[in-house]
């Protein structure tokens, strides 16, 4: 955590939702809401990437929302395979950010969490950046995205990560005619790489 982070509580279907907030120093631009690896492997709201694209949206003027999902840290609940993660996230926006504009990002499991809530809000809400990393198309059923979301969305993969196939990833972007940034030798957690991520989010948020 960083001296503007602040924890705090929120409440979704199943029980209390853990938070932390980081905020710029100037206005925000609007809010960017950042969902964690998968539970079952040690994913949380602390872990390296989530911080590292929590940082890059603070760093261009977001706020940054992290959460731990059901059944971490301090979130009550079991973890629910994706569909009540989705449903969590879908209503810390509602609680957090009711109006303005928003962000979604994710990694890994996260990555597919934030690609769900994209298809749901997009036709309600404005989202005007998406950042998917290493997303885990291998292993769960990733929703395409809207076709005008497109140029709004930054999806990363590492060229060696031996969690998400490279493949995988290609072959659920490829139907999208959906771009793909490739990290050469990067991993699944971007072990040595966080910077350059970090400046590759920075540089989508710019443009």
């Amino acid at each position: 955590m960083n001296v503007h982070t602040r924890r705090l509580q929120a409440q979704g279907a199943a029980g209390a939702i853990e938070v932390l907030r980081d905020d710029p120093e100037q206005a925000a631009v609007g809010v960017a809401f950042i969902a964690h690896p998968h539970p079952l492997f040690g994913g949380t709201m602390e872990n390296k990437v989530v911080q590292t694209l929590a940082r890059a949206f603070v760093q261009e003027g977001w706020s940054a929302v992290r959460f731990n999902f059901r059944g971490v840290g301090g979130s009550a609940g079991e973890h629910d395979e994706g569909r009540g993660e989705a449903d969590d996230m879908r209503g810390l926006v509602q609680e957090l950010a009711p109006q303005g504009p928003i962000a979604l990002a994710g990694f890994s499991f996260g990555a597919y969490v934030a690609a769900s809530v994209t298809e749901a809000l997009w036709p309600q809400r404005e989202l005007r950046k998406i950042v998917l990393v290493g997303t885990a198309a291998s292993r769960f059923a990733v929703p395409a995205l809207p076709r005008d979301a497109h140029d709004r969305t930054l999806v990363v993969h590492g060229e060696q990560d031996d969690t998400v196939p490279l493949q995988a990833v290609l072959d659920w972007a490829r139907p999208q005619t959906l771009p793909v940034t490739l990290v050469p030798g990067g991993g699944h957690f971007f072990h040595g790489q966080l910077p350059l991520l970090k400046n590759l989010v920075a540089r989508h948020l710019r443009s």
